[in-house]
């Protein structure tokens, strides 16, 4: 994505063909969220406390240097699903609902008529 803030909306994929920009926009955010660690990432913060974590609390879930869990992290806030704020040292992540959101359109089925 070019810029963080523009969250791709979607129509879901069985309701109508996407577009190759549209494709182009919302590639990044499945990628982004492709890998096992990142997907994991997303889920404790978006399970936390408040909704946000800190960079310091999530290290420790995994085994892996704090240098791989940030970037990790970067490229999740790169793609626009994570906002970020640095408090003093430590860097805060909370999940952008409005980014979760779009990727879940994607697959869900419309409804059938009469249904």
């Amino acid at each position: 994505m070019s810029d963080p803030a523009d969250v791709p909306c979607c129509t879901p994929l069985t309701a109508a063909a996407m577009s190759a920009e549209q494709a182009d926009q919302v590639a990044p955010l499945l990628k982004a969220l492709a890998d096992p660690v990142r997907l994991r990432l997303v889920s404790l913060i978006a399970a936390a406390e408040g909704g946000e974590a800190c960079v310091c609390e999530l290290n420790g879930a995994f085994d892996q240097t704090q240098a791989t869990i940030s970037h990790h992290l970067k490229v999740l806030h790169t793609a626009g699903l994570l906002e970020r704020d640095k408090r003093g040292v430590w860097v805060y992540y909370a999940v952008r609902p409005e980014a979760l959101s779009a990727v879940a359109t994607l697959f869900t089925a419309p409804a059938l008529a009469g249904a």
